[in-house]
């Protein structure tokens, strides 16, 4: 009598609670899964990452994975503000999960110090390091001085700007401080003179030329490596 009493509260429990007896996965520990996968996989050498997992939808059920979960990126995604990790429970029948999170990645960039024009080239006192997120940086950064090697600016950039490598241009034909051999013509005839150069530029860039011997300042054009012809 006793048994069969017992028998039938039980029968009744999962009548009146019919998923009770299957486990759920925590989604808690489904968004986890995906930054943990992130910080592990994705972070820069020497940066600092936050990652940050939205929240699911509440009303998703899933089996408790009787393995650990997995979380993958495709392979050749680059990692932006926001990614969509994929979570995994790997067992047959087992489930995927994408997962948004946003990221922030913070590193070390060169960024300007002041304004700069167009052919400018970029010295120490130009630029400076800053800690900045560069998960947002669609064309990515420049990292240190020495990336530049010689080049020159391709367009004008405010004081503040991080670097990009599409802000490059070709490298500088001269340097600020160069000395340079300038050319001038004058009723057909090319004079030569020793000058230095008071601006930087690649070919084709309009600087500025000091005389070395009378000190007089001249417009000129580069002509190419350490020379500029002289703008009558």
């Amino acid at each position: 009598m006793i048994h069969r009493l017992v028998t039938r509260l039980a029968l009744l429990g999962l009548l009146a609670c019919p998923l009770c007896a299957a486990a759920t996965q925590s989604l808690e520990v489904v968004r986890a899964t995906a930054v943990d996968w992130l910080q592990h996989h994705r972070t820069l050498p020497g940066a600092r990452m936050t990652a940050e997992a939205a929240p699911l939808d509440s009303r998703l059920q899933l089996a408790d994975c009787a393995a650990p979960l997995e979380a993958s990126l495709p392979a050749n995604r680059r990692l932006t503000a926001r990614v969509s990790v994929a979570v995994r429970c790997p067992v047959t029948g087992g489930w995927t999960v994408r997962v948004p999170v946003r990221v922030k990645m913070f590193t070390n960039v060169l960024v300007t110090s002041r304004p700069l024009a167009r052919g400018d080239g970029i010295g120490a006192a130009d630029v400076h390091i800053e800690e900045r997120d560069v998960a947002g940086l669609a064309y990515g950064y420049v990292a240190a001085l020495d990336q530049v090697d010689g080049r020159s600016l391709a367009r004008p950039l405010n004081a503040g700007t991080v670097l990009t490598p599409g802000m490059l241009a070709g490298r500088q034909a001269v340097r600020t401080g160069d000395a340079v051999s300038m050319e001038a013509s004058v009723e057909g005839v090319t004079i030569h003179a020793d000058g230095v150069a008071m601006g930087a530029g690649d070919t084709g860039a309009r600087i500025k030329v000091r005389n070395a011997s009378s000190g007089k300042v001249l417009d000129a054009i580069v002509s190419g490596p350490g020379t500029v012809a002289v703008l009558p």
